[in-house]
């Protein structure tokens, strides 16, 4: 009997991923050999070895792997392969797929294991990204806004500077309380506190540790947050990830947002596939029109066929900064920056005399502000916007306004409120 297997698959359900270039007779002997019920195999590819239809001594499935371990009801999947029918990519891209239909992947020396998820009972909408810089929180706080007006609605997000122990805002705090929670050396722009200064819904704050291939946290306290957001009796609860990680809960239905200027290769490659095998919606911000997303749309549409929908984010200051000389502080990509400052002139009527994308990088940020000559900062509240921004603000006596974000769809794409009530609604049943 072959022992390679890991114990915990020993005796489960197995679905075998097998190519041409082994002689059946070897691969029907393995199979044989193994301490579990093999239910069928899945032959993706290699002719050398084989002279006729092959028999492997369990049935022969057809179709994609996802198919396969439907069809045969499996617990994990076995892979069997090897080069040069299947190398690294492609079996990283059979990992991503068995994970996403919840079972795990092994092989001769390596296994994969689905994230694990609290479950969660209560109606649910998950969003996550697909990296850092990209839109998710903004994303996250106008979805929670559309959705308030029909739902009671609580948010549930972590973040790597979240609170110990799962922490509730219900009125949003004001810029003094804001600073006040700065230098008690707190993160005063998490992405919760965001959130409640936002979508004026309660939020929850969490916190994680580390990120997997998969996009699962290492460490969080997510599991009690949530606990804590459905003592708050919610219609609807949306839980929002952090960075690449997504939020480790069973949620009913999933958006994942891409930057459309990131690197396909680099948002899909090793297991970033899984993202988006387990999303019921994409979204690809800070798409300008100026941005050639051709290359990220083709990589969305060849790991699934889910809708996808192009939005720009545009700022929305939360005050009036008509015919005010502005400095204007974003984390937003370079190429979305000339975008957002005409916004902000044009619908807002702001006199924008700085634009800075600094205000993650709060060396570059500090010697930007020390020359600085603006009547108001607008800022975006992220990062080194209250330590930095805010602070800087208060001694030079200038007030700060800060900025929330709109998700406009691009001319010719679909409706994204509509595309998100209609994931609410089914969510909600």
């Amino acid at each position: 009997m072959i022992d390679r297997l890991p114990s915990p698959l020993v005796g489960g359900r197995a679905l075998a991923v097998v190519d041409g270039e082994h002689y059946p007779e070897v691969v029907r002997e393995t199979l044989r050999a193994l301490p579990c019920r093999v239910a069928g195999a899945l032959l993706v590819g290699g002719t050398e070895k084989l002279r006729e239809a092959p028999d492997f001594g369990v049935p022969l499935l057809t179709g994609s792997l996802t198919e396969a371990v439907s069809a045969c009801g499996a617990d994990f999947v076995l892979d069997l392969s090897d080069e040069p029918v299947v190398g690294g990519p492609e079996r990283m891209a059979y990992a991503a797929q068995a994970m996403a239909c919840g079972v795990p992947y092994a092989g001769a020396d390596f296994r994969f294991e689905p994230p694990r998820l609290a479950p969660f009972a209560l109606p649910s909408l998950s969003i996550a990204g697909t990296g850092k810089r990209i839109g998710k929180t903004a994303v996250s706080g106008h979805t929670a806004r559309l959705l308030a007006e029909r739902w009671k609605v609580v948010v549930v997000a972590m973040g790597r500077g979240g609170p110990a122990e799962p922490e509730v805002v219900t009125d949003p705090p004001n810029l003094a309380e804001l600073l006040e929670l700065s230098r008690s050396g707190r993160h005063a722009a998490s992405d919760y506190i965001e959130d409640a200064v936002f979508t004026g819904v309660p939020t929850v704050g969490a916190r994680r540790c580390g990120g997997g291939f998969a996009s699962a946290p290492f460490a969080s306290n997510v599991a009690a947050a949530a606990e804590t957001a459905a003592e708050l009796s919610p219609d609807l609860v949306l839980f929002e990830g952090s960075g690449t990680v997504l939020p480790p809960v069973e949620a009913r239905r999933r958006i994942l947002v891409i930057g459309a200027g990131q690197d396909p290769g680099r948002v899909f490659g090793y297991l970033g596939a899984y993202r988006l095998l387990v999303s019921d919606l994409a979204v690809l911000t800070l798409a300008d029109p100026q941005l050639d997303t051709s290359a990220m749309r083709a990589s969305v549409r060849r790991i699934r066929d889910v809708p996808l929908i192009a939005v720009a984010l545009r700022p929305r200051p939360v005050a009036d900064v008509s015919g005010r000389r502005v400095a204007f502080f974003t984390t937003a990509a370079p190429h979305a920056l000339p975008g957002m400052v005409d916004h902000l002139r044009t619908r807002y009527g702001a006199r924008v005399v700085h634009a800075t994308n600094a205000l993650a990088d709060r060396n570059r940020l500090r010697t930007e502000l020390a020359d600085l000559d603006a009547e108001l900062y607008l800022a975006e509240l992220k990062a080194a916007a209250v330590d930095v921004v805010a602070e800087h603000a208060e001694r030079r006596g200038v007030p700060v306004v800060f900025c929330d974000t709109e998700v406009a769809p691009l001319p010719g794409e679909p409706c994204f409120d509509q595309a998100v009530l209609a994931l609410a609604t089914e969510a909600i049943g």
